[in-house]
């Protein structure tokens, strides 16, 4: 690399989609031939989880390094305070041109509030944490819709330039629907299950989890965000100014919709079920069993954004269209690598790759994500190609979505701020068997009261490697899997090995205690 030239970074993420769900990670039928390519000459992380397995908060640890009980976005539905200390937001500082292409979900995307207890009545009159004055509700899809005028505030949360598209599968809002109206006077007739294209043999399509969108693949969100992509970073060059370019892909999240060739690309027919699907279970939490006792009795809840027990038939069709969906991502990122050389930066530019989170996709009969912290939901790439280090390794490495502000302000060479709790993982690009950290802790904090339990659904779950131990609030049996010996998950030693348990409910303590706040400290209060 020469080093006079500023470093240039393009992080690439995708929505909902788990590790194994590409070539690189040992799939067998998914081709995902650029990708794969991007992991051969970049460090590919074996075992990446997040901070949360729910958009919004996982999001909100990317661009703030902190842990969702640290920067308050536990759940789907409140902000990221627009005083939060962003890493993007430093680059910015620092001379960077920063921008947003695609999905953002920093704020609340609907009108639906986030408040808990439900009851009016139960609220106090004021919060414990206050938001800092500014515009809340800018990616509320509503606003968009009622407005012609409304747009951005920028720079938003350190984006200096943002191209919006919110929702999900082909009925997606803000800039992008804007754009696509300008296209096609019958934009909207293109869009949604009520216009698509018919499929009688598809389970999903009667729930509205999947339709064959009338959408060309030229005019899809995926190839929308491609597009926008590459022309903020031609003119990124032009001005001279180094970037953060974050391409934020909104598939494979479901509801299913690949575009044309994508939608049967992959027949259901021809995918393999996960091993856990017909696998024994030996102390099978009960909140699995509940889901499966709902299904069998005909009542499972299928057509909401909530996990749900599925039949065979069901789990192969998310399956291959899932496939579907990334296949069309994965076109979209060779051409994302492919417009970086002409544009004289492929020396210079680092690429990133990683979700927000994963996907059941037919782990123990599930579909969607939920609070049971199985590896599919959990687990999710993480790609990091940079052209002066030597490419093609792997790290088996405990990391986390809150080591990526870290790493990027390092490698940048760009003072970090305080209170980040992710580690820079600089140095497993020259040594990819360094350990980062001996155990890591993922946290979940739910809205809905279902699957059997008396409120709200709290859950937090310690990795240290080899275990996996989940403790549920409110309830006195949780989770432990051995992941060496039983990688599928299926032998819950919760109640078989309690010497374990209390040892490891003692390194999760330790955790939790590391993973509080550090800043500010009194000193730096006004």
């Amino acid at each position: 690399m020469d080093n006079s030239k500023p470093v240039n970074f393009l992080l690439i993420i995708t929505d909902q989609q788990r590790a194994d769900h590409l070539g690189c990670y040992g799939n067998g039928i998914l081709r995902t031939p650029n990708i794969d390519a991007l992991a051969a000459r970049g460090l590919r992380a074996d075992e990446f989880h997040v901070a949360s397995p729910i958009c919004q908060p996982n999001r909100g640890s990317l661009m703030t390094g902190r842990m969702p009980s640290v920067h308050g976005v536990r759940h789907n539905g409140i902000d990221l305070d627009l005083g939060a200390s962003t890493f993007v937001d430093v680059l910015r500082l620092a001379g960077y041109r920063t921008a947003l292409v695609g999905k953002s979900h920093l704020q609340n995307i609907t009108r639906n509030a986030a408040h808990w207890p439900p009851s009016p009545a139960d609220r106090l009159a004021r919060e414990a944490r206050v938001k800092t004055p500014g515009e809340y509700g800018q990616e509320q899809a509503e606003r968009w819709e009622e407005d012609p005028a409304h747009d951005m505030s920028l720079p938003y949360y350190g984006f200096e330039q943002v191209a919006l598209s919110i929702n999900h599968a082909d009925s997606q809002f803000g800039h992008y629907r804007r754009w696509l109206r300008a296209q096609r006077a019958d934009a909207d007739a293109l869009l949604g299950p009520e216009n698509a294209l018919h499929t009688p043999d598809y389970e999903l399509a009667k729930c509205h989890q999947a339709w064959r969108t009338r959408c060309p693949e030229e005019l899809y969100p995926t190839a929308w965000v491609t597009d926008q992509t590459i022309s903020i970073m031609r003119n990124s060059v032009s001005d001279g100014k180094p970037f953060f370019i974050q391409c934020s892909y909104p598939d494979p999240h479901h509801p299913f919709t690949p575009p044309g060739r994508y939608w049967d690309m992959y027949r259901p027919e021809d995918v393999e079920l996960p091993a856990s699907f017909h696998g024994a279970h030996r102390g099978a939490p009960p909140h699995l069993l509940a889901l499966h006792a709902q299904r069998d009795a005909g009542k499972a809840v299928k057509h909401t954004p909530a996990l749900f027990a599925c039949s065979e038939r069901e789990a192969r069709e998310a399956i291959a269209l899932n496939y579907g969906n990334i296949a069309c991502i994965d076109a979209g990122v060779g051409r994302l690598i492919a417009a970086i050389e002409p544009l004289g930066i492929g020396d210079n530019t680092v690429v990133i790759f990683t979700s927000d989170h994963g996907e059941y996709a037919g782990d123990h009969q599930l579909l969607l994500k939920g609070p049971i912290h199985y590896r599919g939901v959990t687990r999710v790439p993480f790609i990091w190609a940079d052209p002066d280090f030597a490419g093609g390794k792997t790290t088996p490495s405990l990391l986390q979505t809150t080591d990526i502000a870290p790493t990027v302000l390092e490698r940048a060479g760009v003072a970090a701020y305080n209170g980040i709790q992710g580690h820079s993982l600089s140095g497993l690009l020259v040594d990819p068997s360094r350990k980062v950290r001996d155990t890591l802790v993922i946290e979940e904090e739910g809205q809905r009261v279902y699957m059997g339990f008396p409120g709200r659904i709290r859950m937090r779950s310690l990795l240290d490697g080899r275990y996996r131990l989940s403790l549920y609030d409110g309830v006195e049996w949780g989770e432990l899997y051995d992941l060496r010996e039983d990688p599928h998950e299926l032998v819950n030693l919760w109640d078989e090995d309690r010497g374990l348990r209390r040892q490891l409910m003692e390194a999760f303590a330790y955790t939790v205690f590391a993973n509080s706040d550090t800043s500010p400290y009194p000193d730096t209060l006004a």
